[in-house]
């Protein structure tokens, strides 16, 4: 699908924005684990690499966590070996504890993530442990990836409100954040798992880890739409100098422990309005949106999307 110019935002660049911003995407990882039925392993693969060819070169491909957790990226030994063509494409991969770092690092993977919480409750509906419990699993897994000259990205989940909890004091997050630095991590995604962050907050919080010694150039933001303020965080994020924000193709994904979770920011909606703003992220969003459109059609169902809705005329 080649996007006609008609169908491409006026660019009206913005002098006090980011000149660049690095995509995370996360479709293939945290769009497809919470699907009711298993998508092929062949599918995956195509996917990334479509994924690929549309320009993004952080792809999140898929997580080596026990079957039992995520039945639905059961394939992660079947699926990562698939991508061993992509070059020059970060294909990050998410290691809950020690054995899924070595399942990881035996096939290869240069990236990994670990999946922490800011509250106590989502770590153990999540994890299964008690949130320091948690920190303490982690720490022998960002200290042997580093150890091996792996990158390490921590998730911090549930940064601004818990569905369990309500608001999340930010001493907690603060507190998360910083420990996960300590063990190593070389970057951080700040999680708003149920939706419920709103600008002025996002600020707030950016400008607190800054106080607390955690600079702006490791952090990305992870925002999902549940109440329609995904892109407006995205906006207050960019606005503090945030360079690295997470999104997924078509908008897939949610969170299987936050049944109030609804999807990601969809990466087409990121990329229409980051090309508005006249900033670079050297994706096609006409390939881009004909790969949701295709991953629509194996899905059986429509991409939730607004800007794949409206450039490919779903219903």
């Amino acid at each position: 699908m080649t996007t006609p110019e008609s169908a491409l935002p006026m660019v009206v660049p913005a002098t006090d924005l980011p000149a660049r911003v690095r995509i995370h995407e996360v479709g293939a990882r945290d769009g497809l684990q919470n699907e009711k039925t298993a998508v092929p392993t062949s599918v995956k693969a195509e996917f990334v690499h479509r994924l690929a060819d549309a320009g993004l070169t952080t792809i999140e491909a898929t997580s080596f966590v026990h079957p039992k957790w995520v039945p639905q990226l059961a394939d992660a030994e079947d699926l990562f070996p698939q991508l061993a063509d992509l070059r020059g494409i970060a294909l990050p991969v998410l290691v809950p504890n020690q054995r899924g770092l070595d399942r990881a690092l035996a096939l290869g993977a240069r990236r990994v993530a670990v999946f922490a919480s800011a509250t106590e409750s989502f770590a153990k509906a999540n994890l299964n442990r008690s949130l320091d419990e948690s920190l303490a699993v982690f720490d022998p897994v960002v200290r042997q990836a580093k150890d091996a000259d792996v990158h390490v990205r921590g998730y911090v989940s549930m940064c601004f409100g818990d569905p369990w909890e309500g608001a999340v004091p930010f001493h907690q997050v603060v507190r998360v954040c910083k420990a996960l630095r300590d063990m190593g991590c070389d970057e951080l995604s700040l999680g708003d798992t149920i939706g419920v962050a709103t600008p002025g907050h996002v600020l707030e919080l950016l400008s607190l880890l800054n106080e607390e010694g955690v600079p702006t150039n490791v952090i990305g933001v992870h925002f999902h739409d549940t109440y329609g303020q995904a892109l407006a965080n995205t906006y207050a994020a960019l606005e503090h100098g945030v360079t690295t924000v997470d999104a997924s193709a078509g908008g897939l994904g949610g969170c299987p422990y936050a049944k109030s979770a609804t999807g990601n920011l969809a990466t087409e909606d990121l990329v229409w309005m980051l090309q508005g703003l006249g900033i670079e992220t050297g994706v096609d969003l006409g390939k881009l949106t004909a790969t949701s459109v295709w991953m629509a059609e194996q899905l059986g169902r429509p991409s939730p999307s607004r800007t794949v809705r409206a450039l490919s005329h779903q219903e």
